[in-house]
């Protein structure tokens, strides 16, 4: 059994250009999906959230139609409101990488607000990438990568190929042109190779022990090449 440690965001909001707050969280999909497969596969999941707090699930992520049908929107909220691990967090300042066997960090514009720049964040993953674990993260998710920063100031993940969700896909759902910032640019600029697949199609990419998603889609192949590092 393997110990697998879910880093998630505790922002509810999103600050947008213009000062304005845009209602946010985790992506239910992104969370919910790794979680079940990970748990069918025996092993343990421990979430871990800055300060501690339940991380919140972005209501729009359970519309039907984002869910992919009512009935699945409400399987999803189901498991995400009776699964102890989500109502339970950790407080992700104690948290010791060397602890677990792989991170997973789930996306949803939360950790745009705060994984982004949160100095608990950045030490875990760092410690992750340098202890050899698997590191997987979804969509909006590498928003954490961006606080994975070493004392000379670079970016640990700098000169990986990753994948996250893309500016077309931000385009497309309307969000760019009122974001402080884009994903992609930012990972680019902090020396990561991003890579874009088609808008909404899964898309996975793998390089050394880091396999990151593109949107949710591609949540579950991300899970699966998890758990085959795993063994």
């Amino acid at each position: 059994m393997a110990k697998i440690l879910f880093v998630m965001t505790a922002a509810d909001g999103w600050t947008l250009a213009d000062g304005s707050t845009h209602p946010t969280g985790f992506w239910a999909e992104e969370a919910v999906v790794p979680f079940e497969a990970f748990k069918a596969a025996g092993h343990e999941v421990t979430v871990a959230t800055p300060g501690g707090a339940v991380p919140p699930v972005d209501e729009a992520s359970l519309s039907p139609d984002a869910a992919g049908g009512a009935e699945e929107a409400a399987r999803l909220r189901r498991v995400i409101g009776t699964a102890p691990e989500f109502a339970r967090p950790v407080v992700l300042a104690g948290v010791r990488p060397e602890d677990y066997d792989a991170v997973y960090v789930p996306g949803g514009h939360g950790p745009m607000e705060d994984l982004a720049v949160d100095a608990d964040s950045g030490r875990v993953l760092v410690g992750a990438l340098d202890g050899g674990l698997p590191v997987g993260v979804v969509c909006h998710g590498p928003a954490a990568l961006l606080a994975a920063v070493r004392e000379d100031g670079s970016n640990a993940f700098a000169g990986h190929r990753v994948t996250a969700f893309t500016n077309t896909e931000e385009q497309m759902a309307g969000n760019a042109d009122k974001a402080k910032w884009l994903l992609q640019d930012r990972l680019t600029e902090a020396g990561l190779k991003v890579e874009a697949g088609e808008p909404w199609a899964p898309h996975v990419e793998t390089d050394r022990n880091v396999v990151t998603g593109q949107n949710p889609a591609s949540s579950a192949p991300v899970a699966e090449e998890l758990l085959r590092k795993l063994g």
